[in-house]
């Protein structure tokens, strides 16, 4: 098919015209894609701001079951930590280091219900992964601090990996915390708490994800294939201008 344009004419073959659309639809909706993202990590970073703006929570028994209208706000707890009792969540990476959260459950005054409590990442024993790390703590009633926040995500869940091993402390892939819960025989809020850095009975504690993409590199990103889509056009436009001066 030809077009012309003044003096000069398009030439369009069959096979360069189908390789040029199917990658500039993909150029266009990856560029659409990150613009999408920003917008999703835009509204992320003000729900936190709004709910860490909200006031510290007294979290307790008849608190709602609802992560939702709870995460990200800054909880206090007044209870203990069930020492015998604590999970550690595996293949959890911190600055190229293989390890693993601690869990553990902290049960409120009430003794009808506890809070996971993420208390920290220890590394991986890379001698003997048998060796489980030592995270014993004091099991006397004390206020703590924290973030409400999801369990820690997981990039393929595989069947099976939310069961957690026997024995204590007990290691598991991915957190369910109806499956945790029939475990320790008494009931759990579905959300973690982030202990506060400057808490004592922690470990290593980096709760703002450095990993997490800004919403201007995602603009960038799609300003970048974007770029690339114009460029795929105008080398295509001069492709078929010299094929058909030929």
């Amino acid at each position: 098919m030809n077009i012309k344009i003044g003096r000069r004419s398009l030439k369009f073959e069959i096979i360069p015209t189908i390789v040029y659309l199917c990658l500039l639809s993909l150029l266009l909706a990856l560029g659409t894609w990150q613009l999408r993202r920003s917008d999703e990590k835009s509204a992320f970073i003000k729900l936190e701001e709004q709910r860490q703006a909200s006031g510290t929570l007294q979290l307790s028994a008849s608190v709602e079951d609802d992560l939702d209208a709870l995460k990200y706000r800054h909880a206090t707890v007044t209870g203990h930590y069930d020492q015998a009792h604590q999970f550690l969540i595996d293949n959890q990476i911190s600055d190229g280091r293989p390890g693993y959260y601690v869990l553990t459950p902290f049960i409120l005054p009430e003794g009808t219900k506890a809070v996971l409590v993420n208390r920290g990442w220890v590394p991986l024993n890379s001698k003997d992964r048998s060796v489980l790390p030592d995270v014993s703590v004091d099991n006397q009633q004390t206020t703590i601090a924290g973030r409400i926040n999801s369990f820690p995500s997981v990039g393929i869940k595989l069947a099976g990996a939310e069961i957690p091993t026997d024995g204590w402390p007990s290691v598991v892939q991915w957190v369910d915390s109806a499956i945790l819960a029939k475990k320790l025989s008494y009931p759990l809020f579905p959300f973690q708490i982030e202990l506060d850095k400057d808490l004592p009975d922690g470990f290593k504690r980096d709760w703002r994800t450095a990993t997490v993409m800004s919403p201007e590199q995602h603009i960038g990103y799609a300003v970048q294939w974007f770029g690339l889509a114009l460029t795929l056009t105008l080398i295509f436009i001069w492709y078929s201008i010299k094929k058909d001066n030929e």
